[in-house]
């Protein structure tokens, strides 16, 4: 197979991590830096996303015991701890992964709108119509397989995957390089993806042999 590949860094945040203890805080989430540059290595482009939210969003649950509650809305769904708000530390790409705009071939920006909370990096709205260019981009570039890995895996990392698979790429995805919230959606994450068909690889020595 002629691949061209791809390494796709979703959400990699101090937001997601123990250093934003008081965010959305992913067990680990601050030592996937390696592999995800490892994976960078291993492609021809280096796609990334981030959160970027405002101070006001309509999702934001300041108090504890709203989180998950339901929100109104077509493109949010339920509330969120507050997180990744633009210009704090969470916002702030993991230290030792290149500059946000001028280190990625291609970035991209989501939540930015005080009623949109969408968790794939591949579309602006949750109905996945709206495109954020990603995908195009990769199209252009005439991308084959992308590697993926980032925060949290049994979110924004598994609705990216999925929506990288429907739109008809090969996907790996590194455990490694990866962190999860919860267990149990973790399993359902990964169940949903291994249906999918994507490729999984217990860190970056597995995606090479993936790719020989």
């Amino acid at each position: 197979m002629n691949r061209v590949i791809a390494a796709f860094d979703v959400d990699a945040q101090k937001t997601f991590t123990p250093l934003c203890p008081d965010e959305l805080p992913v067990p680990g989430g601050d030592e996937i830096v390696d592999e995800l540059n490892t994976n960078a290595a291993l492609a021809r482009f280096r796609i990334g996303s981030r959160d970027a939210h405002p101070d006001n969003a309509r999702w934001i649950a300041d108090d504890p015991a709203d989180v998950f509650s339901p929100v109104e809305g077509d493109n949010i769904d339920v509330r969120w701890p507050r997180h990744a708000m633009m210009g704090t530390r969470g916002f702030e790409l993991l230290d030792g992964l290149p500059h946000p705009i001028t280190g990625y071939d291609f970035m991209v920006s989501k939540g930015l709108d005080v009623d949109c909370h969408p968790y794939g990096a591949c579309y602006h709205d949750l109905g996945d119509t709206r495109s954020t260019g990603v995908i195009e981009f990769l199209e252009s570039k005439e991308v084959t397989t992308v590697i993926v890995g980032g925060l949290a895996l049994d979110y924004c990392v598994a609705t990216t995957v999925m929506q990288l698979k429907a739109a008809g790429f090969e996907v790996i995805l590194n455990l490694a390089a990866s962190r999860g919230i919860a267990e149990a959606s973790v399993e359902k994450a990964l169940a949903d993806m291994r249906e999918a068909g994507v490729l999984f690889a217990s860190d970056s020595r597995e995606v090479k042999g993936l790719l020989a």
